[in-house]
């Protein structure tokens, strides 16, 4: 009795802990993917660094500039996904996931009224322009899914996403225009 027990217990460490044994679990194209997109969500420093340098691209005052910095932020922090699939096929993966982000485009997508902006000498102001566009931005709460199909390619035994291309990044950021 007492040793059917005993082999009970060691059946069942062993069948938890088996499966870890020798295959490391983290080391899956959806976990990656998992991890990427937890990365927004947890604002991790590679997410923060990207935005930082697109944010260098921008047009914006440092005042603009801050305030979109925290716009994104607030953004990530609310993106929400879920796996759909996963197909692996040699060192190759793709892993299919639905985002679900702030819809951004019909801000970015509203016909740009030049004489709307004007400064005290009457000449087209970008500065006022943009403010508008982010002040736009802030009060947009409708939420759009996109499904996004992550490649992987497996280099030494490891999982690397691919580099995403525009319009993904785009759809992550909530600002695709299609």
């Amino acid at each position: 009795e007492n040793m059917k027990k005993i082999i009970t217990i060691l059946l069942m460490i062993f069948l938890f802990t088996g499966c870890e044994i020798g295959t490391d679990m983290s080391n899956t194209p959806t976990k990656r993917v998992e991890e990427y997109l937890d990365g927004y969500q947890a604002l991790d420093d590679n997410i923060l660094n990207d935005l930082d340098s697109l944010i260098t691209d921008l047009d914006y005052t440092v005042e603009q500039k801050d305030s979109y910095r925290e716009l994104m932020k607030n953004h990530y922090q609310n993106l929400k996904y879920e796996i759909k699939d996963e197909t692996i096929n040699g060192d190759k993966a793709t892993v299919t996931a639905e985002i679900e982000v702030i819809d951004y485009s019909d801000v970015l997508k509203e016909e740009l009224d030049q004489d709307s902006y004007l400064d005290e000498e009457g000449n087209y102001n970008a500065e006022l322009f943009y403010d508008y566009q982010l002040s736009k931005m802030k009060e947009s709460k409708k939420k759009v899914k996109y499904t996004i199909v992550f490649n992987l390619t497996k280099v030494n035994d490891d999982w690397a996403i691919d580099e995403l291309d525009e319009s993904t990044k785009e759809k992550i950021h909530g600002i695709y225009v299609y």
